[in-house]
């Protein structure tokens, strides 16, 4: 391969699993790296191996750690499931309905939560379910925010924003059209969603004032703030496009654009330390963004499929990437 795999020959490990890989993630107990296939296994790695749990019999479709360790995922069999040691244990089972979104909380009180269809089920973290939050339409995508108070998710016409410990009615933010993801600002004083046509909204928190980030090329499918909450990275763009949530923005200020690769940016994951965004492309290059230098390094080149899966392990020191073809890699960051 080129040069563009320096980072990836010298700071990784890699494999071919031969499925889909839907997402990733890591174990908060014990870092563990995570990535769910389209063949209803989850492969976990350890010491450079993988071990192989079929979790679901289907697709796995959604994948988080676990607050108490170990790993949520949802999938096309209806069920929710938590992975801990090796084993795959049912939360709850859904019927034919497809657990399309997890999410969860980990603090002095854990929370998980699943979007099944138009209704978000909220559990404890010990898995006793606590309420059915009920949505207008069926739920895109589901946030916690920084502090486990509140849960919003995206669906048709906006989103909604829920107290997670009142059965309270939730505050809802209207406008018009499909909203397909969902992102909170980290100090709580905005949310975003992505929009089926290629553009962004959002409101102001808690005035809900309207936000409108148009102009991307193709559909920013992946998006999320910098540990700061200045900067707000998406998708959908030959760069990684940030708006910046200081100043009075993003109304009137024109994002930054960094990291322009060989195609469109598919999935970003900002760095949970520094203002770093990993940025993976169409083509399966992945860059590393320091959005405050401006620098960009190259982690892999083209050639290895769509990057579907891209996610940090809690301190930053480690880099989970995963594409469409099954192509999987490992990238340490940490000090020798």
């Amino acid at each position: 391969m080129s040069d563009l795999d320096q980072l990836l020959n010298t700071r990784g490990q890699s494999a071919a699993f031969g499925a889909y890989v839907t997402a990733a993630c890591f174990d908060p107990a014990n870092g563990q790296p995570c990535f769910a296939l389209g063949d209803g296994t989850l492969r976990l790695g350890a010491g450079g191996d993988f071990t192989t749990v079929t979790a679901h019999q289907g697709a796995v479709l959604s994948l988080c750690p676990h607050p108490l360790g170990g790993f949520l995922s949802g999938g096309d069999d209806g069920r929710l499931m938590r992975t801990i040691g090796g084993e795959a244990a049912e939360i709850q089972k859904f019927g034919s309905k497809w657990v399309e979104q997890v999410a969860s909380f980990a603090g002095k009180t854990s929370y998980l939560a699943a979007a099944v269809g138009k209704a978000v089920h909220l559990f404890t973290g010990a898995g006793e379910k606590l309420r059915e939050l009920a949505h207008p339409s069926t739920v895109t995508g589901i946030v916690f925010d920084a502090k486990g108070k509140r849960l919003a998710a995206s669906h048709y016409n906006g989103a909604s924003l829920w107290f997670t410990a009142s059965a309270s009615a939730p505050k809802v933010l209207e406008w018009k059209g499909s909203h397909t993801g969902i992102a909170l600002h980290p100090n709580g004083e905005a949310l975003v969603t992505t929009m089926q046509e290629n553009a962004l909204h959002g409101w102001t928190l808690p005035e809900g004032k309207h936000m409108r980030m148009s102009g991307y090329p193709a559909k920013a499918e992946s998006l999320g703030f910098t540990k700061s909450g200045r900067w707000l990275a998406t998708a959908g763009a030959e760069s990684v496009v940030l708006w910046p949530f200081f100043g009075g923005g993003p109304m009137g200020k024109a994002p930054k654009e960094l990291g322009m690769g060989d195609g469109i940016v598919k999935r970003v994951a900002c760095h949970p330390e520094h203002e770093v965004v990993a940025a993976g492309f169409d083509t399966g290059m992945v860059l590393i963004i320091d959005v405050n230098r401006e620098q960009v390094v190259p982690i892999c080149g083209p050639g290895r499929g769509v990057v579907s899966a891209l996610a940090w392990n809690a301190t930053g020191t480690h880099l989970a990437i995963g594409t469409e073809t099954g192509f999987v890699a490992l990238v340490t960051f940490a000090r020798n």
